[in-house]
């Protein structure tokens, strides 16, 4: 099997995160792995491994011609059995299948919120999935949903995994509460920053650190206001979202989110293989990843994500032993050789 991740962008998101950690996982597994970036690059093209075998198409417009020309030479040249595609990129993948019928396509999705949606807003993806020859999703909600709205008969849900040997490093701890997530909804960044500037006057010396792609957009002023009219400068930054995220992680000692919809954040993987304890909002499938080894809060209810911030500021023992128990969770559940020959089946089913 020769198997091609094709992804739109390569800055920092949860699909980007997994088709990079597919391709290079794969790449030791199988007669060839490769990845297509088809419209911009980003930090995370830092992450591939040199044996992967890489192309970038500058594709310009939904339907780029010439584009989708580059995409078919290499896809013959290199004997490409099976598409991966991810997310967004479901429609280059589908002008492909239709000019080049012999590969097997497979659609990953990743989108949580899919499932709020209907037919209407996905007339596009609805048409394209009569191409799809396996669609992988990331809970069992986008299952049900897929299954129900997509023209695709296969349907099967394999977990989100994290590569536990990038994390392996170690750096210094300091008193941070980290949160990855670019800063857009479905995020609800606001609720975080409410909880941290209620706690702020009782743990002085905790800082909380943003990273993600920042848009300058409505989204930010308004957290960028909110910071300035509560004096917290100094307390929360901003890191954007071409940082080291690795090392941000693992000099980190709490991992946050707030999320108002989600589906398997791989962000959440990442917190236990960097070792951190994870709080978040119970959303998408967040609780049945963290388990009993964090902190799950109800959508909007922010007194219990407060209490949950709380605990780990306060008890470090907690903090350490539920962090410590958290990351043997990630490595039986959510490692790459606990989840990775689900794709490998999958492919071989085909």
């Amino acid at each position: 099997m020769r198997v091609l991740q094709l992804i739109d962008s390569l800055h920092p998101g949860g699909a980007e995160r997994m088709a990079v950690s597919l391709a290079n996982a794969l790449q030791t597994k199988i007669d060839g792995s490769y990845i297509c970036v088809t419209r911009e690059e980003g930090s995370l093209k830092n992450e591939l491994l040199e044996t992967v075998n890489y192309l970038f198409l500058k594709r310009k417009k939904k339907i780029d011609f010439q584009a989708i020309k580059r995409l078919r030479l290499f896809c013959i040249s290199n004997k490409i059995t099976h598409v991966h595609a991810h997310g967004t990129s479901f429609f280059i993948a589908t002008q492909l299948k239709i000019i080049l019928p012999t590969i097997k396509l497979v659609w990953h999705e990743h989108y949580g919120s899919r499932v709020r949606e209907s037919n209407k807003n996905n007339k596009i993806l609805r048409f394209c999935s009569g191409y799809f020859d396996q669609i992988i999703t990331v809970t069992t909600e986008l299952k049900a949903w897929s299954e129900q709205n997509l023209k695709c008969n296969k349907v099967n849900y394999v977990s989100n995994f994290v590569d536990i040997s990038l994390f392996n490093s170690q750096e210094k701890r300091t008193d941070r509460i980290i949160c990855l997530a670019n800063l857009k909804e479905p995020k609800n960044h606001i609720f975080l920053l409410k909880a941290f500037a209620i706690l702020s006057p009782e743990f002085p010396l905790w800082k909380l650190v943003l990273v993600g792609k920042i848009f300058n957009d409505s989204y930010f002023n308004e957290l960028v206001t909110f910071i300035e009219q509560n004096e917290l400068q100094d307390k929360i930054y901003f890191l954007g979202g071409n940082t080291d995220v690795k090392n941000e992680l693992l000099s980190s000692k709490i991992g946050v989110l707030s999320s108002s919809y989600e589906g398997l954040p791989m962000v959440l993987l990442e917190y236990g293989a960097a070792g951190l304890v994870p709080i978040t909002t119970d959303v998408g499938f967040c609780k049945e990843v963290i388990s009993t080894f964090g902190g799950v809060s109800s959508l909007g209810e922010l007194e219990s994500y407060i209490d949950y911030l709380r605990t780990y500021l306060s008890d470090e023992r907690k903090r350490n032993d539920d962090a410590f128990k958290y990351k043997q969770h990630i490595i039986k559940h959510y490692s790459l050789d606990a989840v990775i020959p689900s794709f490998i089946n999958l492919y071989k089913e085909l």
